[in-house]
């Protein structure tokens, strides 16, 4: 994938991927999806990774301690149950986050869950947490070659299951946190998914300080049983107000969290006003999510002052885009719908637009 130098204009895709993509949407969604992590997955067991994407340079930089090969990650949503972490490694991503998964398996919200925006270059989903389980994951983390290597980036997000009283949440977490402690880099413990009834409530009022006096106390337990220090992070939604979003960041600081995800998909229709699929229900992500996410991440930077690390996501769709978030105060970046819009070119052009800005 080849941009031009105006960051609003769109990229120029290679013709072998956009012929793939156009191919995988014209089947219905969730099957496109599954079609394509199956290829990712085979791509990376026959290490055929450098037949579809081109090398992407190292840039490390250290943060929460971890040396991440480039600052360029893949979200959590695309390999909810780790099937494919060799595969999207071998991509050029400097970390990868798999998740969310639950103690239990479960299967999700009813089908059909999953929605393609193509002329918006979005996506809806509801998706619900489908996943088979945390001693699944962990598993299939051990047997990984990016796990045996020991030199992958592997975070873990986590959640609850859908059954499981908000109330209760935090046993869910804990779960989660003792059965795959070993297997992660990092821990992200998802409160901000649309998804799940009650989930973003633990964002507000009392729930957050509970959540996290409870969260830190397993956290330092872990640390002790385990002999190693593995951050936990906790993902914002970008729908909170900026006082909102001020009381969650001085909240974070508060209990000495490692790191900050912002942010999660958005419930917001506004800028998709009209289109085919705007009034279903779940996540907004993609283009139209960049300017709100873009938004809460200014506003965690300037109440986080670099005391707690930062991970920008929320519509990277060019490199560009990813240079503006490291730009407005992230540490790190991650993608997600702009990987199946632009591919995994988007992984190289990411990072050389980071390492290009940081050197003008």
């Amino acid at each position: 994938m080849r941009y031009n130098s105006c960051a609003s204009q769109r990229p120029v895709e290679t013709v072998n991927y956009a012929f793939f993509r156009n191919l995988l949407f014209m089947m219905p969604t969730e099957l496109s999806h599954h079609v394509s992590l199956s290829a990712i997955g085979l791509a990376g067991s026959l290490k055929l990774g450098p037949l579809v994407s081109r090398e992407v340079p190292m840039d490390p930089v250290t943060v929460m301690g971890i040396e991440f090969p480039n600052r360029v990650g893949l979200a959590a949503g695309l390999d909810k149950d780790a099937k494919c972490i060799d595969g999207f490694a071998a991509l050029g991503f400097g970390f990868v986050e798999v998740g969310t998964v639950t103690p239990r398996s479960q299967p999700g919200n009813p089908k059909p869950r999953l929605f393609r925006l193509p002329e918006e270059r979005a996506i809806i989903n509801r998706m619900g947490f489908n996943n088979e389980g945390a001693d699944a994951m962990s598993r299939r983390i051990r047997h990984s070659n990016f796990h045996a290597s020991g030199k992958g980036v592997l975070g873990v997000n986590i959640g609850k299951n859908f059954d499981t009283p908000v109330e209760n949440a935090l046993d869910d977490y804990v779960s989660c946190m003792r059965r795959l402690y070993r297997s992660a880099t990092y821990l992200v413990v998802n409160i901000s998914s649309p998804n799940t009834p009650g989930l973003r409530s633990l964002q507000a009022g009392d729930e957050l300080p509970r959540l996290l006096e409870g969260l830190k106390q397993e956290h330092r337990r872990l640390i002790e049983k385990h002999g190693k220090v593995v951050p936990l992070v906790i993902k914002i939604a970008p729908d909170m107000t900026d006082d909102e979003i001020r009381i969650v960041s001085t909240r974070l600081l508060e209990f000495e969290l490692d790191g900050v995800i912002v942010s999660n998909t958005t419930v917001d229709r506004e800028s998709v006003a009209g289109s085919r699929y705007a009034k279903e229900q779940g996540g907004l992500s993609g283009e139209p999510l960049r300017d709100k996410a873009n938004h809460a991440l200014e506003v965690v930077a300037s109440e986080l002052k670099d005391r707690i690390a930062i991970i920008g996501v929320g519509g990277i769709m060019t490199g560009e885009d990813a240079a503006h978030k490291i730009a407005l105060g992230a540490d790190l970046v991650q993608i997600y719908t702009g990987f199946i819009y632009a591919g995994p070119d988007l992984v190289y052009d990411s990072v050389m637009a980071i390492r290009n800005a940081q050197t003008v």
